[in-house]
């Protein structure tokens, strides 16, 4: 794993997680991971780019991808992407419950980051699961 990208429909709260992610106490966790943060355009997707390009890219880049709660609404949705694609060796999708939540309170703030860190602690042990939720 290389670094995060982060969707494009929660773009600013996950920009305010990876400061949060740098700051103290946990510059530790963030500079031992040697974890980069991405855009679309650093990898060559953009805002209309498919959940499959996106997947895809991910996997590519080893690009943890975090989002809010995307459903699977057609066959080229994330969901069904990661149905369809996933393999053992397969980064999980990071999916972050309540993004409304995540912006008003910091306690649950708190509890993503945790949980987000927790994760990429043990990253090797998580490939090949889909999609996990932050908390």
């Amino acid at each position: 794993m290389k670094g995060i990208l982060p969707d494009v429909n929660a773009i600013g709260q996950i920009h305010a997680l990876v400061r949060q992610m740098q700051a103290e106490p946990w510059t530790e966790f963030w500079t031992a991971l040697g974890i980069v943060l991405k855009r679309f355009e650093d990898v060559g997707l953009s805002s209309t780019s498919t959940d499959d390009e996106i997947w895809r890219t991910c996997q590519a880049e080893q690009l943890i991808l975090i989002t809010d709660n995307r459903n699977q609404d057609s066959p080229d949705s994330l969901e069904s992407t990661i149905r369809t694609h996933n393999r053992t060796d397969s980064l999980p999708v990071f999916t972050i419950g309540d993004l409304n939540k995540f912006q008003a309170s910091r306690a649950y703030a708190d509890q993503v980051l945790e949980q987000l860190y927790d994760y990429l602690l043990r990253i090797n042990e998580l490939r090949g699961t889909g999609r996990l939720y932050l908390p």
